[in-house]
């Protein structure tokens, strides 16, 4: 049995046995609020929110980079361009701030530009799997300012942890 399995096996006990945990909403402690789905948690939560929720499903020890890079490629190409372009320009501006230049970084990972708007959705696949891989806190920086991606990610492992993280919304409902 792969390691992979055997994840999603102890995802799914841990759903079936009703595990849940609170998530609270900063420093107050109070439960966040109820979602409907996820359009409604990416248009009502706050960043601080989102940052924590994703800093908890979306890090490379959970999701190992193998099975997280098709994803994101996947995700990426259904994302609209000025989505992908917003994605791609908050990478450049997170890895810009620890000395990265987007130049170089072109050059490293094969992209066709280092300018957001002309990039394919391939380039910012390759620019989303570095950065997840490399950097994963600005992985979910990023994405806790730009969440859209994260709807369109499909893989089992994410679909588990998101079904984690409802079960502790749900079992802290009255």
């Amino acid at each position: 049995m792969s390691s992979s399995d055997r994840y999603k096996r102890a995802i799914m006990n841990e759903l079936a046995s009703g595990n849940v945990e609170s998530l609270e909403a900063g420093s107050s402690g109070n439960l966040s609020p109820q979602y409907d789905n996820f359009d409604d948690f990416a248009q009502r939560s706050s960043r601080d929110e989102r940052k924590t929720l994703f800093s908890q499903m979306l890090h490379p020890q959970k999701i190992p980079h193998s099975q997280m890079e098709p994803e994101l490629r996947q995700a990426i190409e259904k994302i609209k361009p000025n989505q992908r372009d917003d994605v791609a320009r908050e990478f450049f501006k997170h890895l810009q701030e620890r000395g990265l230049s987007d130049r170089q970084l072109a050059q490293q990972l094969g992209l066709s530009t280092h300018h957001p708007q002309r990039m394919k959705a391939d380039d910012v696949s390759k620019l989303a799997s570095f950065v997840y891989h490399s950097h994963p806190d600005i992985f979910q920086e990023v994405m806790a300012d730009q969440p859209a991606l994260v709807k369109f990610l499909s893989h089992p492992l994410v679909g588990a942890i998101m079904g984690a993280v409802a079960s502790k919304w749900l079992g802290k409902r009255s």
